[in-house]
């Protein structure tokens, strides 16, 4: 065995452990979220918020279906009284007129299409220079 080849194969099996650590982790979530629905919980309940961790090592909160109810009624209350300062619901039709398209000057789509088209060929020649 060639010397120095010892510490690479350390190296790779250190990694390859690491790799299937993380398999295991994301195996053994599976397994709990499996088993909850198996016994009647939901996968998000209680237990699982407390062992599940978001991207950032947080604990994942979770709202209750009643907490949900009261909230979203809430929000629905506070955008009545919005409504209702602006003078009801014909302030929000005459806001935006039903069926008015707006629509673009054909030198205004050749500028687009222009500045897009350069966008591309800029695009293209760096990916070319890369390549060679």
């Amino acid at each position: 065995m060639p010397r120095g080849r010892r510490n690479e194969d350390l190296a790779m099996l250190k990694m390859a452990l690491v790799g299937y650590e993380h398999e295991k982790q994301r195996i053994d979530e599976k397994i709990r979220e499996i088993e909850a629905r198996l016994s009647g919980t939901s996968a998000a309940g209680p237990a699982m918020a407390a062992t599940s961790k978001a991207k950032n090592g947080r604990v994942k909160r979770v709202l209750s279906p009643a907490a949900r109810k009261r909230i979203a009624a809430a929000q629905k209350k506070r955008w009545a009284e919005h409504r209702k300062q602006l003078g009801g619901s014909s302030a929000t039709a005459a806001a935006k007129p039903a069926g008015v398209k707006r629509v673009l000057s054909p030198a205004a789509r050749k500028r687009i299409a222009a500045a897009q088209k350069k966008r591309w060929a800029e695009h293209r020649k760096r990916i070319a220079g890369e390549q060679t």
